[in-house]
């Protein structure tokens, strides 16, 4: 699954630290331009210069994908600097309180949406223009295997994690939204990957697998042709259920 890797621009969200921040070095690596997007300056400017340091070039974006205005200022930057964009890949995303569903407000749950799955669709829809004026523009959602009802309620993982509402929520959701995207825009793949459980910020690095790993979906199909998958769920290994 290969692209001209020279003539690739991709935009990463939520990209100073994690999965987030791997998947800019690794597509720096295969010779992309990168535009790396954070809400956070201090730590995007960062990131960017660490990457630097490493020999490796990307393009900070400041982005709070849960403000309107954020996503239309980092649109009008990143326009400035190309005029179209291959690849968007939606990886921001927050976790939520390990509450029992019967004690968590609803407020809460408001929040988790905002980010995980709102912000997902401001930015896919501000970058739309950008995306279609490309040969071969993909997007990936980056979602979580906890959004999958089929793993959720199979007998086999009972004990993969306690009854929460906010995250498999929000990442069941995105899966929703992944997959109408792909059924209205037939001309853009469109995707949903699950990273696997991955040492990160969001699970105190007690995830597994590393960073690499959990990236692995992500590079992938971020890197598919334009007969490749559309509206499909997928992991490091291929396939996954929704």
């Amino acid at each position: 699954m290969t692209t001209t890797a020279a003539a690739t621009t991709v935009l990463v969200t939520g990209a100073n630290k994690g999965l987030g921040r791997e998947a800019v070095r690794r597509f720096a690596t295969m010779g992309w331009r990168v535009f790396l997007a954070a809400r956070d300056v201090d730590r995007g400017t960062t990131a960017v210069r660490e990457l630097a340091a490493a020999g490796l070039h990307a393009e900070f974006v400041p982005m709070d994908i849960t403000s309107d205005e954020s996503v239309r200022e980092a649109l009008d930057l990143v326009s400035a600097r190309t005029r179209h964009l291959d690849v968007l890949v939606n990886n921001a995303g927050i976790g939520a309180p390990a509450t029992p569903p019967a004690e968590t407000p609803a407020a809460d749950l408001g929040v988790v949406f905002d980010t995980n799955v709102l912000g997902a669709i401001r930015v896919t829809n501000a970058f739309l223009p950008l995306l279609q004026a490309g040969e071969n523009p993909r997007i990936v959602m980056v979602s979580s295997g906890m959004g999958s009802i089929a793993t959720i309620t199979d007998p086999a993982a009972a004990d993969l994690a306690q009854p929460t509402l906010g995250y498999p929520a929000s990442k069941a959701a995105l899966n929703m939204i992944t997959s109408q995207y792909a059924r209205a825009l037939p001309g853009i793949r469109i995707n949903a990957v699950d990273p696997g459980y991955t040492a990160t910020d969001l699970n105190d690095h007690t995830g597994f697998q590393t960073v690499t790993e959990g990236t692995d979906a992500i590079v992938d199909l971020a890197d598919i042709e334009s007969t490749g998958p559309t509206g499909g769920f997928f992991d490091r290994n291929g396939r996954t259920p929704w």
